[in-house]
């Protein structure tokens, strides 16, 4: 009856690790590069998962969860209103959150 009940205590232990898989949002600035892929990544458009996928599997991610637009505002204030001075084209401030997971 102990083999039982160590089973299953195991069995929720590896349940609950599986539940809170380390995952991690990363903010990063949305760059303008002429193909697009920044506008994909920032309206959370399909055509960004293979983007946002590379990013998190560049940091040792095994998939992106999610990836969408974030205002600077929601960065907690630690995103100055102004990134871009040098910037001349749309979307210089604007940011792109990704969530990965492990």
């Amino acid at each position: 009856m102990r083999s039982i009940s160590g089973l299953l205590a195991g069995l929720f232990i590896f349940a609950a690790s599986a539940a809170f898989a380390d995952s991690r949002v990363f903010i990063v600035a949305n760059e303008a590069d002429g193909y697009g892929v920044d506008q994909c990544l920032a309206k959370g458009e399909k055509c960004g998962a293979h983007a946002a996928q590379s990013y998190c599997q560049s940091r040792q991610f095994a998939e992106a969860l999610s990836y969408r637009r974030v205002d600077p505002d929601e960065v907690t204030g630690s995103v100055p209103k102004e990134v871009g001075g040098n910037c001349h084209h749309a979307g210089c401030n604007e940011f792109v959150a990704i969530t990965c997971q492990r």
